[in-house]
């Protein structure tokens, strides 16, 4: 559904009123085309603290290149050396001259390093990162994002800065992502998921059928997942894409077991969007609207995964991801199944992510949409639209471009050393951590 707001305050007497009024002004977010692959402009390193990151390297490989004049598309502040609160005066000199000048859509990138348990004063310091990140997020406007990287290994962040300093990350921000240690696979750049099996479940449709449609983009055979009501939506969305449907219905007790049977070769890449609502205060919530909800947005992600990492169809080097929410993260009155079965997708995540990693060579994420334009959200009433619209740092909603693009990062082969991570795709909301 169109954004009538949106398009008004692009307008002089929109921008004027609004600015008059006080009223927010989302900016157009620049998104990843083929015509617009990178962002416009040059980036910017900067530092604060005493740091050995080798980050030149890594920079010059993201599409862009180094700024010499005007406004830069992005800022990188290597902020992985400060260990104490006088080097934090470090990230505002740095930063502080510059900040303004960063292109409409622009990236600050912040890289951080992991809290030292055995040093609170380097564990106070990095801390002050994220508070620091999420509040310039919420300030900088213009439809720029800002977010913290952890990391030790700047080689092993090379997919996350690309994928930040893009306009594939159009509306991710605030976010804070830790990357571990691992090697880059040598990958085609435009097309990196050449070669591998990639199913979706849920995928007939909505943000399902996007996520579909960037993995095959981007190289992936991709098996098309739905319930058989879906059977013909799901295998016209396979035909365009060139991959092949599978319907079935993933609550049941064997659907793991079916999947491993219709992929005898393989799979390298599982993407759980399935979900329902059934939306109700719990006061007037029947168990039936409650099980329903629980079954097929938790239990059938975790019957199915253990499956298939049972069953070894999930190769080494493989990605699951799977889809959280907001409302598992902040709550939302009349979601008490649907926010516990969000959350739940949490707990999994960061209790799963280490062993499949040690024993299987896989990797699991969480993505966690905020409000996403799709029919559903389209059926919301006006104003609730409207607000769960503007309640983000960008005053806008977010597409299912937005999540597929999220997904293809974390599926990505180069992504490795990205585990356990639970990455809100939701215009940096101002509900919720």
């Amino acid at each position: 559904m169109a954004d009538r707001y949106l398009r008004f305050t692009g307008t002089a007497p929109g921008r004027f009123l609004t600015r008059r009024l006080g009223l927010p002004q989302p900016a157009p977010l620049l998104r990843w085309s083929p015509e617009h692959p990178a962002l416009e402009g040059g980036w910017v390193h900067l530092r604060a603290g005493r740091s050995d990151l080798d980050l030149e390297p890594v920079l010059a490989r993201t599409g862009l290149t180094a700024a010499t004049s005007g406004a830069p598309a992005a800022v990188v502040l290597d902020a992985s050396g400060v260990r104490d609160v006088d080097s934090l005066a470090e990230v505002h000199a740095a930063l502080h001259p510059v900040v303004r000048s960063v292109a409409a859509s622009g990236r600050i990138v912040v890289l951080g390093a992991p809290l030292d348990a055995a040093d609170h004063h380097q564990a106070a310091a990095q801390q002050a990162l994220e508070g620091f990140v999420r509040s310039l997020g919420k300030e900088i406007g213009r439809g720029r994002t800002v977010n913290l990287v952890r990391l030790t290994d700047a080689a092993a962040a090379e997919s996350t800065l690309r994928f930040l300093l893009s306009p594939r990350s159009a509306y991710v921000s605030g976010q804070v992502v830790a990357v571990g240690e691992g090697a880059q696979p040598d990958t085609d750049r435009d097309r990196p998921l050449t070669g591998r099996t990639a199913l979706v479940t849920g995928a007939a449709r909505g943000i399902g059928e996007a996520v579909a449609e960037t993995l095959a983009r981007d190289g992936a055979r991709v098996v098309v997942l739905d319930v058989p009501q879906a059977e013909e939506d799901a295998a016209r969305v396979a035909a365009r894409l060139g991959g092949s449907a599978l319907t079935l219905d993933i609550t049941a007790a064997d659907a793991g077991e079916r999947i491993a049977a219709a992929l005898p070769d393989g799979l390298d890449v599982l993407v759980h969007n399935a979900g329902i609502t059934r939306d109700r205060r719990l006061v007037n919530m029947p168990a039936e609207r409650w099980s329903s909800v629980l079954d097929v947005n938790l239990a059938s992600v975790l019957r199915t995964t253990d499956a298939l990492l049972k069953e070894g169809t999930l190769r080494p080097g493989g990605r699951i991801v799977a889809t959280a929410s907001i409302a598992g993260l902040a709550g939302n009155a009349g979601q008490t199944n649907y926010g516990a079965s969000k959350a739940g997708i949490v707990g999994l995540v960061r209790a799963l992510a280490p062993r499949a990693l040690a024993e299987h060579g896989v990797t699991v994420n969480a993505v966690a949409p905020g409000f996403i334009e799709t029919k559903m959200t389209a059926a919301v009433p006006l104003f609730i639209r409207e607000a769960g619209r503007r309640m983000n740092s960008l005053a806008q909603g977010g597409l299912p471009a937005d999540v597929a693009e999220t997904t293809a990062w974390l599926a990505h082969p180069g992504s490795g050393a990205v585990n356990g991570q639970v990455v809100r795709v939701c215009g940096q909301s101002l509900l919720g951590a």
